[in-house]
């Protein structure tokens, strides 16, 4: 393998000669080897823009000359698609603020540069990753703004699979409105409902967690690139400052804005605090209902079997013909790493120091995973599950027959202590089913029995009452 010397403050290195990446980076690969992931890649691609939008800066306000401009934006356009992520070596987890992806970054887009322009990896007399690539910036100011791009373009992806997991969850609320069930209360019997109303009420839960995450762009349109260091804009002309979001704004379409203070926007962290709040409803609220559909689906036949999940798999490899609830399961894990990882970039949050929160990268693999996860968990909740799960009746209407939650149905009708006696005559086996206790005592009609527990009933928000 042949290699190339290249030099910065600490010395000397050898670098493969056809490597994109530099020094800089190559001293990261060594420092930190730590999570064995690198850096996620949506966040390699909003920093392409970022870059571009830097450049087309320079070089608008005349600081980067036009034979190296167009290497330039091709080199960041190819970053932005995802053409260069393999050249991304450096852990996810890191020091210093995430200098070393910034450096990472720089690096590859000078070296692909310098490729289209007919050079040689390393030529940074032509162009230089700090002082071409990196000019008029910091880490400080171009890191924070990645990252905010990468998480609105990624939470576009999780609204849109939220949107489509609550339809999934309506039109089961419609196919499953006349089937009545026991609703439970601290897993007990409690009252009748219907699973038309389990699954509408899960579509509402999904509809605000969409609502939510919709609103999550305004708590990250702001950014700070421009700011440089600690927000103050240093070593950066006033020009390039005003300018450089709005070519940003251009490249991303996104309805970002430099903020109003640079210097706070550059040092707190709260608003990724506040995403993950957003995000911390959501992953309960698949934990929740991942839970609901498990149960409920237990069985086939010790257990509710109130639903049937679709089969995706063989269950055990001893156990003949079991088949387990794995998507429930892995969305359940899925909202699990996500209030971890939420603690985390909570943690590294409020552990900012001054004029900067050195620990944005946990911060920024935290975010971007947890949103990814559950955009995944969305998906597979409703593909491999939702839409194909079926209802059983059969067992709906043997627990409605002997459960007390009917009696709860019937006491407006035939009153507290008449209900009481029958769940005493129910647990000495004397009758079969509440409908013939109720007959046989001379409560009510089959009739009416039928009308008081049918999907109208015990749907029907409060008593109706006589005239």
């Amino acid at each position: 393998m042949k290699f190339r010397k290249e030099h910065d403050i600490a010395g000397e290195m050898m670098i493969p000669v056809d490597a994109l990446y530099g020094i800089h980076t190559a001293r990261a690969m060594e420092n930190f080897p730590l999570s064995r992931r690198v850096v996620n890649p949506s966040l390699i691609h909003a920093y392409g823009m970022v870059k571009l939008a830097c450049a087309r800066t320079n070089h608008q306000l005349g600081y980067i000359e036009n034979g190296k401009a167009e290497p330039i934006f091709k080199a960041c356009e190819e970053m932005i698609a995802g053409e260069l992520d393999i050249h991304i070596k450096v852990d996810a987890l890191q020091g210093g603020a995430g200098t070393s992806t910034n450096m990472n970054v720089n690096e590859v887009i000078a070296n692909r540069a310098l490729e289209i322009a007919g050079k040689t990896h390393g030529d940074y007399d032509f162009i230089h990753p700090i002082d071409t690539i990196n000019l008029h910036q910091s880490t400080n100011d171009t890191y924070p703004t990645a990252l905010k791009i990468a998480a609105i373009a990624d939470i576009k992806k999780l609204e849109s699979a939220l949107v489509k997991l609550l339809e999934a969850f309506q039109k089961k609320e419609k196919e499953m409105t006349d089937i009545v069930k026991v609703g439970r209360t601290q897993l007990q019997d409690a009252v009748l409902t219907t699973l038309g109303k389990s699954m509408g009420a899960y579509a509402e839960a999904f509809g605000r967690d969409r609502w939510r995450i919709y609103k999550c762009e305004e708590r990250l349109r702001v950014v700070n690139l421009g700011g440089t260091a600690i927000g103050t804009g240093l070593a950066a002309p006033r020009k390039y400052i005003f300018k450089v979001v709005d070519n940003l704004k251009e490249i991303c379409s996104f309805g970002i804005a430099r903020s109003e203070n640079l210097i706070e926007c550059t040092q707190n962290c709260d608003a990724f605090v506040e995403v993950a709040g957003i995000l911390n409803a959501c992953a309960s609220n698949m934990i929740k209902i991942s839970s609901d559909l498990r149960l409920m689906s237990s069985g086939p036949d010790a257990g509710l079997g109130e639903l049937v999940l679709p089969a995706r798999q063989a269950g055990s490899s001893i156990m003949p013909g079991k088949i387990n609830p794995v998507i429930p399961e892995a969305v359940t894990q899925c909202g699990m790493k996500s209030l971890a990882n939420l603690t985390a970039l909570s943690q590294a949050a409020s552990s900012g120091c001054l004029e900067l929160n050195p620990f944005m990268p946990l911060i920024a693999d935290s975010l971007l995973d947890t949103i990814q996860i559950l955009t995944g968990a969305a998906e597979i909740l409703r593909k491999h599950c939702v839409e194909d799960m079926k209802a059983v009746p059969e067992h709906c209407a043997a627990h409605v027959k002997g459960s007390t939650a009917t009696l709860t149905a019937l006491v407006g009708k035939i009153g507290y202590a008449a209900a009481e006696k029958i769940a005493e005559e129910l647990k000495s086996g004397k009758y079969p089913g509440i409908k013939e206790a109720v007959t046989d005592m001379k409560l009510m009609s089959a009739a009416e029995f039928d009308e008081a527990v049918s999907p109208e009933a015990v749907t029907r928000l409060g008593s109706v009452e006589a005239k």
